[in-house]
């Protein structure tokens, strides 16, 4: 599942600047439905994933059953986390 695809597909753009907080609101429950209908692993971390980044992913041991399944979540999560560390990091700082 691309992400420009699920975009589409819940909030009906692929510019979230676009999303009213009406659609953002359906598009996030909508999804939260099909998260909790899909049996397919990739599928659902794909939705769970993107719910993670709109601030709205359920707990890890309500998304996922299996134990596998929540430590790639958590690798996720600390990847996500690193990502903003350095984005917000001064530039002068990074290391060559």
């Amino acid at each position: 599942m691309q992400f420009d695809d699920l975009l589409q597909r819940y909030f009906a753009t692929t510019e979230l600047s676009e999303i009213s907080p009406d659609t953002l609101a359906a598009g996030i429950e909508h999804c939260r439905v099909d998260l909790g209908l899909e049996r397919d692993p990739g599928k659902r971390f794909s939705l769970w994933a993107m719910l993670y980044m709109l601030d709205a992913a359920p707990a890890l041991d309500v998304a996922f059953e299996d134990e596998e399944d929540r430590e790639a979540a958590r690798n996720f999560m600390d990847l996500m986390a690193a990502s903003q560390e350095r984005d917000g990091a001064d530039p002068e700082q990074s290391s060559p």
